[in-house]
């Protein structure tokens, strides 16, 4: 079955930008229909879809987080990237890559980030 790994920072400092890699073994981030996501969870608070990129390379932002989120792929690699501007404390959690012939059909096992000012 599917996998995804995260890879982040562990630590970022305010302001800066965060940069998460999801890499995908066992299928291609290019299969027709495959759709890719990135979700987070704050300590305490709930799942936070925070966008997506699909097998042709259309993205999709969730709209609360759209003016910070970027998301891109290496096909070459078989990974997908998220990059968050503009982090401050509040941007600290758990962030997961998911995704497969449905947004959320396999997961990662998330990585802490945490945002320090």
């Amino acid at each position: 079955q599917v996998q995804l790994q995260e890879s982040g920072p562990g630590l970022v400092l305010s302001s800066q930008t965060l940069s998460l890699t999801c890499t995908v073994s066992r299928g291609s981030i290019t299969t027709n229909p495959t759709y890719w996501s990135l979700i987070r969870q704050p300590p305490g608070k709930g799942l936070e879809w925070m966008g997506g990129i699909v097998y042709s390379g259309s993205t999709y932002y969730s709209p609360s987080l759209k003016s910070r989120t970027s998301i891109s792929r290496d096909t070459s690699k078989n990974q997908f990237t998220l990059q968050l501007t503009s982090v401050t404390p509040e941007d600290t959690a758990v962030y997961y890559c998911a995704g497969g012939a449905a947004w959320m059909d396999y997961w990662g096992k998330g990585t802490q980030v945490t945002v320090s000012s």
